[in-house]
């Protein structure tokens, strides 16, 4: 009887490790989220707020999931490069320009991506500079 009861509480304790352990996916997001967060914090909040609620007519927020999944592929753009042209998010018409950023390296962007993907009530998944490499070569 003993020898089943430490078998149980071996394997119990053996399967709470294994599913609380993150995949190397998982855990590469989760860096790049902290790191994103870290960036979007110094070069992003001013205008886009703490918690991506915009600033009134100026600034739209990133609170639109629906918005940044039509345009995950001009974002990286927008955060190099800038706005220049009226957008609409949420159903508002922004016509204020937005500023590049573009002293940021890809793997920032991607950082910054990443947060602002799966943040504010939005869960869009992993970012990599590959992808804003490829995303940067073809900006409209």
């Amino acid at each position: 009887m003993r020898k089943v009861i430490i078998c149980v509480l071996f394997l119990s304790a053996i399967a709470t490790i294994i599913h609380s352990c993150q995949n190397a996916n998982q855990m590469k997001q989760d860096i790049y989220y902290v790191n994103g967060r870290d960036i979007y914090i110094k070069n992003c909040q001013n205008c886009h707020g703490s918690n991506g609620e915009g600033l009134a007519a100026l600034s739209p927020p990133l609170t639109d999931s629906i918005f940044l999944k039509a345009n995950k592929h001009q974002i990286a753009c927008f955060i190099k490069h800038g706005i220049n042209t009226s957008i609409t998010v949420a159903g508002r018409k922004y016509e204020e320009n937005m500023p590049p950023v573009d002293h940021l390296a890809d793997i920032d962007i991607a950082q910054v991506i990443v947060y602002i993907t799966n943040n504010f009530g939005n869960k869009q998944g992993m970012y990599t500079p590959e992808q804003v490499r490829a995303d940067l070569n073809n900006c409209k």
